[in-house]
């Protein structure tokens, strides 16, 4: 069941398309990532949903219902460029930051105590946000998104600033939300995060969504039957008994035995090239070589643009 909607956005700038017929589905309790390059029209889309600017045409729903301002208190949205103001105290900006939100001060200040224990930084409440750095600010920003309890959480860029440690602590967190019932959709150029993270992608170019899917089913359908072999034998016998169905495609010798990338021709299943191998070899290690989240987006943003220009 989806959480939320977006049908058959488009929007202009001027001149500028920043989105042409844009529609995606997130799923409840998902975590969705919108990918594309810089100026492809993610943060415009962002925006739409946000309500924070209007599209010319098409429509946002929530929960099956037209989206109205109303909504906004049912979303928490961390954006690209982070706005805490740098001369205010930490606790009473974060406590006024969740009341703009809905809660009453005393569910504020109980959820506020709750996330500045858990990320272990109650003595920050008295600092001023322009004592802190960046990594820090970043910390105090993501609690102030996810402290009113939001059905739909939107991060943009939410790894920006942070060390690994830090980036990986906020990927567990996002993780435990998921868990707890939170739906999240987030916009990052960080296909490592895509991977470890995401249920579900599309990703926007020139304004178009021109990849669409489960993560899962993305992969799958960008395979390219390409197999790691690593052996003990005699690599003349292999080429001999591979024949025309399989291409080699790199291969290498040492002192601890032999490996191969192979690539099945004729999109067959594996089972038949370890079969073959079997009969003239032994197998140390076989796999197949799935595509990297990195490499389908760099493919599919280069096979578009190939195509419109």
């Amino acid at each position: 069941m989806a959480l939320f909607n977006a049908v058959n956005i488009n929007k202009v700038f001027g001149t500028l398309h920043a989105l042409t017929d844009v529609s995606i589905s997130v799923e409840k309790g998902s975590i969705f990532g919108l990918l594309g390059p810089n100026g492809a029209g993610k943060t415009t889309l962002i925006r739409i949903i946000n309500q924070i600017t209007a599209p010319d045409d098409g429509q946002v729903f929530l929960n099956g219902q037209k989206m109205t301002m109303a909504d906004v208190e049912k979303i928490g949205y961390l954006p690209e460029e982070r706005g805490l103001y740098k001369k205010m105290k930490i606790g009473e900006q974060a406590l006024y930051l969740a009341q703009l939100k809905g809660l009453s001060r005393h569910d504020a200040l109980k959820n506020l105590k709750y996330w500045f224990r858990k990320f272990e930084i109650v003595s920050w409440w008295d600092k001023k946000v322009e004592e802190l750095s960046k990594g820090m600010q970043q910390k105090v920003q993501f609690i102030t998104t996810v402290v009113h309890n939001p059905s739909l959480l939107i991060f943009d860029e939410p790894f920006t600033g942070f060390d690994p440690i830090n980036a990986n602590l906020i990927k567990q967190e996002i993780l435990e939300l998921r868990e707890k019932g939170a739906t999240i959709l987030f916009s990052t150029h960080n296909m490592g995060t895509v991977e470890d993270l995401c249920d579900h992608i599309v990703l926007i170019n020139k304004s178009k969504k021109i990849l669409d899917g489960r993560m899962d089913e993305v992969k799958e359908n960008y395979k390219s039957n390409t197999f790691e072999v690593s052996y003990m034998g005699d690599f003349v016998k292999v080429q001999n008994t591979l024949g025309n169905s399989f291409a080699i495609l790199e291969h290498d010798e040492n002192d601890h035995g032999n490996s191969l990338k192979i690539k099945h021709l004729n999109g067959d299943n594996s089972n038949n090239l370890i079969r073959a191998l079997l009969n003239v070899v032994e197998i140390k290690s076989f796999r197949e070589i799935i595509p990297s989240m990195n490499d389908i987006f760099i493919s599919v943003v280069e096979k578009y643009n190939e195509e419109t220009e």
